[in-house]
């Protein structure tokens, strides 16, 4: 009976450490775990035009606490919906869905951009600048529009297509303007990235051409056609403001987030096994060549399809995206908001997770974003549960990207732990500065039971990552009584390489 006993706690004791670390396994240490804040039409943030300085605070920050419990590390916040700003050093009107009339700014008077990078940094979230490049208006509502907006100063610049105003690409003044537009935010405000979703040229409509023949005929004497024109237009904006970027400040990464298919096999051996809409002919958004020639950062393209659909199937282009980044990022924008629709794929609610541990099983695919924000903090389909206690249970530093920085930052130093009735207080020395001149951005703090070997390649071990330099410090209160551990701190600078440990520290909780 007790030999009985005995085997099956053994496999009981078997059973939970492959559980454990089967969910270490599925919680990468380097991770992008995005979402995507969307300010247009109010969709995500705030809640309406109008509310309070304080009210648009109060909600800003609800959304931060919980995509951090969630575990998620990026946030991809919407600044510039349609050639309007949620920020003030630029030199474009305040956004209309802001206060409800475009040009009018907070009072009393905040940056939301500005609020959003610090109170994101805080939570160790890296925070991306997301511009909507083209699109100017979302209606032909004049009232809409304030004198300063650049449709009425510079009407000559636009064309109408779908009930909106969209800047022409093929103008070089529109590209030169779009590059400023962008370098005013990355110059004045403390971002990590600029992102750009997927409106180039405007998604077709029926029976509309796009009225830009004019501009082709004054510019497009060199090309074959106006495909090939259009297509320029566009890869020479993606190609100048890398280049800018990299001047102005070169920790900024820049991506973009195109529809999901490039091209489909039919149409070209390098494309995808898909049979869908296509941004190459229709958007005129040459995607790959971007990551081919090394103008982004990273690939984020929006693959809002199931499983088994065959016109775009999920994992297809996550394998044919993952085959086509060139060495740079993927991240797969997952379409949450589709996970309670009523079809084939997307009715089955296991669709995200699955499509998360499809995208982990690819080691050149190195994370998600998704959209959007309330369809994460609304939980549907319980992806929000799914995260918290299963993908996401540990925390994740953002990949690094060795292209832009291969330096690690110097290891603090001087740990030393002291117990408290509250927790554990540790503090430590800042380390000196790196052989490229960098000091540390921030620090991630290791805890391990007395006796556990020191790894710092299992996330289960982080307690703490922050982005502050000068906060040398940190109270662990999700410690145990009477029991003993031992700390490691490691620096990371702004492009998170992380430095080596420093030295340990032992500690017993007294309480």
């Amino acid at each position: 009976m007790f030999k009985k006993l005995f085997f099956f706690f053994f496999l009981f004791i078997a059973a939970s450490a492959s559980l454990v670390f089967s969910q270490v396994n599925s919680s990468p240490k380097r991770e992008f775990r995005g979402a995507w804040v969307a300010t247009v039409a109010n969709i995500d943030w705030p809640s309406k035009p109008g509310l309070s300085t304080e009210l648009q605070k109060a909600e800003l920050l609800r959304i931060l606490d919980d995509h951090k419990k969630t575990g998620i590390n990026a946030i991809m916040f919407q600044v510039r919906p349609a050639a309007d700003s949620f920020y003030g050093k630029g030199r474009e009107p305040w956004s209309r869905y802001l206060n409800g009339v475009q040009g009018k700014a907070p009072s009393p008077y905040y940056d939301p951009l500005e609020f959003v990078i610090t109170e994101a940094h805080k939570r160790g979230m890296e925070l991306h600048a997301w511009f909507n490049p083209y699109r100017a208006t979302l209606n032909l509502i004049d009232s809409h529009t304030s004198p300063q907006h650049i449709t009425k100063q510079k009407p000559q610049w636009f064309f109408i297509y779908g009930g909106k105003k969209l800047f022409n690409p093929g103008v070089p003044e529109v590209r030169d303007y779009i590059v400023q537009v962008v370098l005013d935010v990355v110059r004045n405000y403390d971002i990590d990235g600029v992102h750009f979703d997927d409106y180039f040229y405007p998604y077709p409509e029926a029976n509309q051409p796009i009225r830009d023949s004019e501009t082709y005929y004054k510019y497009g004497s060199g090309f074959k056609n106006v495909e090939d024109w259009r297509r320029n237009n566009v890869d020479t904006l993606i190609h100048v403001l890398s280049d800018s970027i990299r001047t102005a400040k070169k920790h900024v990464k820049f991506g973009v987030s195109p529809f999901g298919i490039w091209r489909n096999l039919s149409q070209d051996p390098e494309g995808s096994e898909s049979n869908g809409f296509d941004g190459y002919s229709k958007l005129y958004a040459n995607a790959r060549k971007w990551v081919q020639e090394g103008w982004l950062d990273y690939i984020n393209p929006q693959i809002y399809f199931p499983f088994g659909y065959k016109v775009a199937p999920y994992d297809k282009l996550v394998d044919w995206w993952s085959d086509n980044t060139f060495g740079k990022h993927l991240y797969v924008g997952q379409g949450v908001y589709r996970s309670m629709e009523n079809r084939p794929g997307w009715n089955d609610r296991r669709q995200i997770p699955d499509q998360i541990r499809y995208m982990r099983s690819n080691p050149r695919a190195q994370g998600s974003v998704f959209f959007s924000s309330k369809s994460v903090t609304n939980n549907m389909a319980g992806v929000k549960d799914s995260l918290r206690n299963d993908f996401y249970r540990f925390p994740a530093l953002q990949p690094v990207m060795l292209w832009l920085d291969v330096i690690d930052p110097n290891p603090p130093y001087e740990l030393v732990a002291k117990s408290l009735p509250n927790g554990v207080q540790l503090n430590w020395k800042e380390g000196t500065v790196s052989e490229d001149g960098d000091k540390a951005y921030g620090y991630v703090v290791y805890r391990f039971d007395k006796g556990q070997t020191i790894n710092i390649e299992n996330p289960a071990n982080i307690v703490n990552i922050s982005f502050n330099s000068l906060d040398t410090s940190f109270v662990d209160t999700a410690v145990s009584a009477n029991k003993s551990y031992i700390y490691v701190v490691t620096a990371i600078d702004r492009l998170k390489n992380e430095s080596s440990v420093s030295n340990t520290a032992e500690i017993t909780v007294l309480r």
